[in-house]
């Protein structure tokens, strides 16, 4: 495995990376995680700064990087765009290029709404350290890779077994980043996609939907929509049931966008539905969203396994910084 081709380069999204580059990660991760239930914790990132900008706020994210550059040997500094002089004016391009006099990475978390993604590309096109999408509004690859990782951990053998990714109701409208991620890093693997939503309201963007028929006719696997709420289910081997706001939100306002979704009070993923899928995991990027997105009783079962995904953010993350920030395994 040739871990020294991810020296330096950017993660925006795992679209643009080969599938050794994500496999790799996905390999030096289980090496990571194994080291660290041995409690050998491989100093690999000693004196090295990763700064993190928040524009948007986070729980998981923050956290794991945090303690992945610790447990490196490095340090993580939390930056909050609100902090900085990007608000009084100052360029991306001055921000970005003393950024990278300070540390040998940079992580940015911007959600906003036909920006995120721009704004980050742009900061890479000024820097030659590396910059590490912490979510966009259109992409979240470390979650993406946690996912997948994980699902892989539990299942082994995961070619062509069902993965439903799901909209589900919630008073919480979400950006389309994780979802999207999902279902672009399974399509690689060769799972047997099936992304589920009410109606053409929920339709996600074109450009991801045409890059999963992509990665299925390369991967071997299969990519379909349906708004078939129980047929969805059927037969799944994981599912991943998580609420994403229509591509006019911001147009139609709130109040609009939640009536909307009263429509579909019954998309949630209940422990009827679950029976009948083929036993499946219960994934979830996290916040879930308790008696909307998915009810208690599935959150807390035994086949949820989303504290495990949340964990596998940390040595994703490990895996991911080490490797794109020179700390080379010996």
């Amino acid at each position: 495995m040739d871990f020294f081709r991810l020296s330096k380069k950017d993660l925006i999204t795992t679209q643009e990376w080969s599938m050794n580059d994500i496999n790799a990660v996905l390999e030096w991760t289980r090496y990571l995680k194994e080291s660290y239930y041995k409690g050998d914790k491989p100093k690999l990132l000693p004196d090295k700064t990763f700064l993190m900008l928040f524009y948007s706020i986070s729980t998981r994210t923050r956290i794991s990087f945090e303690t992945a550059m610790t447990e490196l040997g490095g340090h993580a500094q939390f930056v909050e765009s609100k902090t900085t002089l990007l608000d009084a004016g100052e360029s991306i391009k001055d921000t970005a290029k003393a950024m990278a006099r300070y540390a040998q990475g940079i992580g940015i978390r911007l959600l906003e709404p036909s920006v995120g993604n721009k704004v980050i590309r742009e900061y890479a096109s000024h820097v030659k350290i590396p910059v590490i999408n912490m979510a966009d509004d259109r992409f979240h690859p470390c979650q993406g890779l946690g996912d997948i990782f994980t699902i892989i951990e539990k299942m082994k053998e995961i070619r062509n077994k069902k993965f439903l990714v799901t909209w589900a109701n919630s008073n919480n409208p979400r950006s389309w980043c994780s979802v999207q991620s999902a279902i672009l890093i399974a399509t690689r693997f060769g799972m047997d996609v099936t992304l589920a939503y009410p109606s053409e309201h929920f339709a996600l963007e074109p450009t991801v939907i045409n890059w999963c028929k992509q990665n299925a006719d390369e991967s071997g696997g299969t990519f379909e929509i349906s708004n078939d709420l129980q047929d969805a289910y059927n037969s799944a081997h994981v599912v991943f049931p998580r609420n994403w706001m229509t591509a006019e939100a911001f147009e139609i306002g709130i109040e609009r966008e939640l009536e909307l979704y009263k429509r579909y009070s019954d998309w949630i993923c209940t422990s009827e539905l679950m029976a009948s899928t083929e036993k499946a995991l219960f994934l979830h990027s996290m916040p879930v969203f308790r008696e909307e997105e998915a009810t208690s009783e599935v959150v807390d079962a035994p086949y949820s396994v989303i504290y495990d995904q949340a964990e596998n953010r940390l040595h994703v993350q490990k895996a991911i910084l080490s490797l794109m920030m020179g700390g080379m395994p010996s």
